[in-house]
């Protein structure tokens, strides 16, 4: 069974900060400047945490990994709009 995990994070500098941003492409999708949606067994969850915890500096940045829920249960619809609305990022698999 997967979670949904929020993920954001404040690193203080740019090169980790990329870093971070690429190596969180790999696990789930982009929602906003610093914010990511993934969707993770308990294993994916483990391999994201060793992931970012070798590539921040842990007296200066910050990685939040909130847990939504199962991915079938509450966090299909936990989150709440104001403003415009919020759309569930669609995955397509492009083979070339």
């Amino acid at each position: 069974m997967k979670t949904r995990y929020l993920v954001t994070y404040d690193i203080t500098s740019d090169d980790r900060r990329t870093q971070v941003y690429k190596a969180l492409r790999g696990f789930g999708d982009h929602l906003q400047y610093s914010v990511f949606r993934c969707d993770l067994s308990a294993r994916g969850r483990v391999e994201l945490v060793a992931a970012l915890h070798v590539l921040i500096e842990h007296d200066e940045d910050q990685v939040l990994v909130i847990d939504l829920g199962p991915v079938d249960g509450r966090a299909s619809t936990c989150v709440e709009s104001i403003g415009r609305p919020y759309r569930n990022p669609e995955r397509r698999v492009i083979i070339v």
